[in-house]
C-alpha cells in the first residue's frame, strides 16, 4: 500500500508538472528571411548604391577587352615604343579595374555583416516577444525540429513583428 501510495504521488508530480509545461512554439526562419521588408530594403539600397561601382567595372572590362583586341590584331605590326605603351595602358586598366573590383568587394562584405546582425537581434527581439507573449519555454527553428504540430508555428507572427521593428 505505501508503495502503491508513493507511486501515484510520483505520477501526481510528473502530471502536474507537465500541465505547467509552457510549451514550445516554431518558426520557419528561410521564411522568415525571405518575407523581411528590412533585408528586402537593405538589398535594394546596397545595389543602388554600388551600382556606380559595377557601371565603372563593366566600363574597365570592355576597355581591358579592347587592348587585348588591338594587341591581337596589330600587335606583328606595331612598333616596340607602340606595343609598351598599349601594354602599358592595358596594366593601368588592369590595376584600375582590381582596386575597383576589392573596393566594391569590402563595401558589399561590410553592408552584408552590418544588415546581418542588426536582422539577427531583430529576429532575436522578436522570438523573445513571441514567446513572452504566448508563455512559451522555447521558440525553435523549424528546420530543426523533426516533428511539431503545425497549431505551435508561429512564422507569420514572427514576420509580423520583424517587419513592424524600427
Amino acid at each position: 500500500m505505501k508503495k502503491l501510495n508513493i507511486l501515484m504521488l510520483g505520477l501526481g508530480l510528473t502530471v502536474s508538472a507537465m500541465t505547467n509545461a509552457a510549451g514550445y512554439g516554431v518558426i520557419d526562419l528561410a521564411k522568415v528571411v525571405e518575407n523581411s521588408a528590412y533585408l528586402k530594403q537593405q538589398n535594394a539600397s546596397l545595389n543602388q548604391s554600388v551600382k556606380p561601382t559595377t557601371t565603372r567595372l563593366e566600363q574597365l572590362g570592355k576597355e581591358l577587352e579592347g587592348l587585348q583586341r588591338q594587341a591581337q590584331t596589330q600587335g606583328q605590326k606595331m612598333k616596340e615604343d607602340d606595343i609598351k605603351k598599349l601594354q602599358a595602358q592595358y596594366q593601368t586598366k588592369l590595376n584600375e579595374f582590381n582596386s575597383t573590383q576589392q573596393g566594391l568587394q569590402s563595401k558589399v562584405q561590410t553592408s552584408l555583416q552590418g544588415m546581418n546582425s542588426t536582422f539577427e537581434s531583430r529576429v532575436k527581439q522578436a522570438a523573445e516577444q513571441l514567446r513572452k507573449e504566448n508563455n512559451l519555454d522555447f521558440v525553435l527553428n523549424k528546420n530543426s525540429t523533426v516533428a511539431y504540430d503545425a497549431k505551435y508555428d508561429l512564422t507569420d507572427k514572427m514576420i509580423q513583428k520583424v517587419n513592424s521593428m524600427k
